[in-house]
C-alpha cells in the first residue's frame, strides 16, 4: 500500500517539474519566431508549462546565436528574433520608401530621445521654438512615442517617452544604445550648424508640411 502511495505522489510531482532547459530553449524558439512583435519575459512565461524559467532560458539561447545570421535582441523589455545588423544590407529593396519628417518632427523626436520623459514645455524650452501639435501626432502616428507619466509639478504636465517600436526600427536595446553627437556628424546625420534653440522663432506650416530634413534616417 505504502508502495503505491509513494508511485502517486511521484508521478503528482512530475506534472509539476519544469522541461529540460534545452526543451524551454526549443519553446522560446518557436514562440520568438512566431511572435510579429517583441515579446516580454512575462508573456512567456504565461505561455510555458508550469515551473519553466524564460529568463534563464533566453540567456542560454541568445548566447547559442550569437555570430548567426539571426540574433536573439532584446528590445525595450521584450525579446525578438531579428537579422543580424551586419548583415542588413541584404533585407534592403532596390526602391527604398522613405517617410517624410519635418526638421521640427526630427528635432522633437531626437529631443524625447534623449531627454526622456519630458514635457511639451521642456521640449520647447531646448528648441527654443513653440512645438506645433501636428508634430506631436505625426510621431504619436507613427506610434514612435507616446505619452508617459505626469510630472509631479504644478499643472501635473503629460510627459513624452519613446516607444518599443522606435527601437526596435533602429535595432537599439534601449534609449542608452543611442548614438551621441559625434557618431551622429561622422555618419552625416546631423548638420554642421546652431544648436537646437540658439536661433528662436514660431514653426511655419510649410515646413510641417513639406520640409524633409534628414528622411534617410527614418528609411524603412
Amino acid at each position: 500500500m505504502r508502495a503505491v502511495t509513494e508511485e502517486i505522489e511521484d508521478k503528482e510531482e512530475s506534472l509539476f517539474e519544469a522541461p529540460p532547459m534545452a526543451e524551454q530553449e526549443r519553446m522560446i524558439e518557436a514562440i520568438l519566431f512566431a511572435t510579429v512583435e517583441p515579446i516580454t519575459v512575462r508573456e512567456l512565461e504565461a505561455r510555458m508549462p508550469h515551473g519553466c524559467d524564460p529568463a534563464e532560458a533566453l540567456v542560454y539561447l541568445r548566447k547559442r546565436y550569437e555570430g548567426r545570421g539571426v540574433q536573439i535582441m532584446k528590445v525595450g523589455d521584450a525579446w525578438a528574433i531579428r537579422t543580424a545588423a551586419d548583415l542588413g544590407f541584404l533585407m534592403q529593396k532596390e526602391t527604398v520608401e522613405t517617410r517624410k519628417l519635418s526638421r521640427a518632427a526630427i528635432e522633437t523626436l531626437a529631443i524625447i530621445a534623449y531627454h526622456q520623459p519630458v514635457t511639451r514645455a521642456e521640449i520647447e524650452e531646448i528648441r527654443g521654438v513653440s512645438v506645433s501639435r501636428g508634430t506631436v501626432d505625426q510621431l504619436l502616428e507613427l506610434e514612435w512615442i507616446r505619452f508617459g507619466r505626469r510630472k509631479m509639478t504644478p499643472g501635473r504636465p503629460v510627459t513624452f517617452v519613446v516607444t518599443q517600436s522606435f527601437l526596435d526600427h533602429f535595432g537599439l536595446e534601449n534609449a542608452r544604445d543611442l548614438p551621441g553627437l559625434k557618431e551622429l556628424r561622422a555618419a552625416g546625420l546631423l548638420e554642421n550648424r546652431p544648436p537646437i534653440g540658439v536661433i528662436p522663432g514660431p514653426e511655419s506650416e510649410d515646413e510641417e508640411e513639406s520640409a524633409e530634413g534628414q528622411s534617410e534616417l527614418f528609411e524603412d
